[in-house]
C-alpha cells in the first residue's frame, strides 16, 4: 500500500524512518537523543525538567495548548533534575524533551512503556490542540506532554526517564488482522498481585528492588470442571501471563487492546505495543508470552485459564525494520510470566 500524495509506503514507520525523521528535525529535543531511544517501531519519550501535580485530568481541547489548561489546574510543580517521588492516587502532567513537527501524511500514537505498565502506572501522551489521549494528529507541530497517574505505587522519577513510547505511521489506518488473547492460569504461581502500602519504585533502577516487598505470587484453584481460576477483587492490580505464545512478524506491529466491557469488567495491559520480531525464530524468541497488566472494576470478577481477556491489533509496517525487537537485549524477549526490570529474579 502506498500514500498517492507522496508515493512513498503507508504503514508504521520502522526504525530507519524515525532515525531519519530525527535527522530532518521532524522530531527533536532538548538533549541529544541517547543509542536505546530508537525501537524497531516507536521512539521513547523522556521527561523533562519540570512535573506539575493537578486537580484533575484534562485534554487541551481544540484551539487551546496544553500550557494554558495546565495554569488553570495546577496546583505545584516539582524540579525533576534532582528527581522528584510522584505519589500514588495524584496525577501529574510532565513535559517532555520531544518536540514534533511531523510531516503532511504522518501521524502517531502513544502508549506506555511495558516496564511503566507493569508498575501500575497510567500515562498518556498530551499535545496542543488533542482532543483525545495518546493521538497525535497528522502532521502535528507542537510541545508534547505526558499525564502520569500511578495507582499502586509511588515512583521515583527523574529529567530523562523514559515513561512512554511514540508511534509514528504514515496515511490511514490498516489493520492486518486482529486475534483473541486468553489468560494462562495453570502452573504453581499463575501470577503476581501488588502489595498496597508498598514502598517507592525507582524507575530507573533496573534490578534493584526485591520483588516480595511489592507483589503476593498467586496460586489458581481448580473449579468442578478441572479448570483453573483466579478470582479478582474489586481495585486490585495482577501480573499475569497469555495462555498463548505471542509473535509479531517482522514487517508488522501489534497493539493489545482491552475486550468489550460486556465481557467483563476489568481492564487488560496499559501497555498495549509489541513491536515487530517479538516472539519470532529470527529473534531467537518463540514461545514468548505476553504479559497483562489486569485491574479488576467495580465488582469481584472470576477468570478461568484459557478465557479471552484482550485482542491484538496487528498493523503492517511502510518497510522492513533495520532491527528488530531484542537487538538491544531487551529484558523482555523469550518472558513467560515476569515482573517489571526493576524487579530482581522471584525467588
Amino acid at each position: 500500500m502506498t500514500d498517492q500524495s507522496s508515493s512513498r509506503p503507508t504503514g508504521i514507520l520502522p526504525y530507519q524512518s524515525i532515525e531519519a525523521l530525527i535527522a530532518e528535525r521532524g522530531i527533536t529535543a532538548e538533549t541529544p537523543f541517547t543509542s536505546i531511544q530508537v525501537q524497531p517501531a516507536s521512539l521513547d519519550l523522556r521527561l523533562g525538567a519540570s512535573v506539575w501535580r493537578v486537580r484533575a485530568s484534562f485534554l487541551a481541547g481544540k484551539g487551546r495548548t496544553v500550557a494554558e489548561r495546565l495554569d488553570e489546574v495546577a496546583m505545584h510543580r516539582l524540579d525533576l533534575t534532582q528527581g522528584a517521588v510522584l505519589e500514588r492516587g495524584c496525577v501529574y502532567i510532565a513535559e517532555l524533551q520531544e518536540r514534533l513537527a511531523l510531516p503532511p501524511g504522518v501521524s502517531g500514537r502513544a502508549n506506555p512503556k511495558s516496564s511503566t505498565g507493569r508498575v501500575d502506572v497510567f500515562v498518556r501522551l498530551l499535545t496542543d490542540h488533542s482532543v483525545a489521549f495518546d493521538d497525535v494528529a497528522e502532521g502535528y507541530h507542537g510541545p508534547t506532554y505526558v499525564e502520569i497517574a500511578p495507582q499502586t505505587f509511588s515512583v521515583l522519577v527523574r529529567t530523562g526517564t523514559r515513561l512512554n513510547q511514540l508511534r509514528l505511521k504514515r496515511g490511514e489506518s490498516g489493520i492486518k488482522r486482529i486475534t483473541s488473547v486468553g489468560v494462562d492460569l495453570t502452573g504453581d504461581v499463575v501470577g503476581f498481585r501488588a502489595r498496597r502500602h508498598a514502598g517507592v519504585v525507582d524507575l530507573d533502577h533496573e534490578n534493584g528492588h526485591d520483588p516480595k516487598d511489592f507483589w503476593q505470587p498467586l496460586e489458581a484453584r481448580i473449579n468442578r470442571s478441572g479448570v483453573g481460576e483466579l478470582l479478582l477483587d474489586p481495585g486490585e492490580f495482577y501480573i499475569l501471563a497469555s495462555k498463548e505464545a505471542v509473535e509479531i512478524p517482522v514487517m508488522e506491529a501489534a497493539e493489545m487492546t482491552p475486550i468489550d466491557p460486556s465481557v467483563g469488567e476489568f481492564r487488560v495491559h496499559y501497555a498495549g505495543f509489541f513491536d515487530p520480531g517479538f516472539g519470532t525464530e529470527e529473534a531467537g524468541a518463540v514461545g514468548s508470552r505476553g504479559v497483562l497488566e489486569v485491574r479488576s472494576h467495580e465488582t469481584p470478577f472470576l477468570l478461568e485459564d484459557g478465557q479471552t481477556v484482550a485482542r491484538l491489533v496487528f498493523e503492517p509496517l511502510a518497510e522492513r525494520p533495520s532491527k528488530i525487537y531484542g537487538f538491544d537485549g531487551s529484558h523482555y524477549q523469550r518472558q513467560g510470566l515476569k515482573l517489571s526490570k526493576h524487579f530482581k529474579a522471584w525467588r
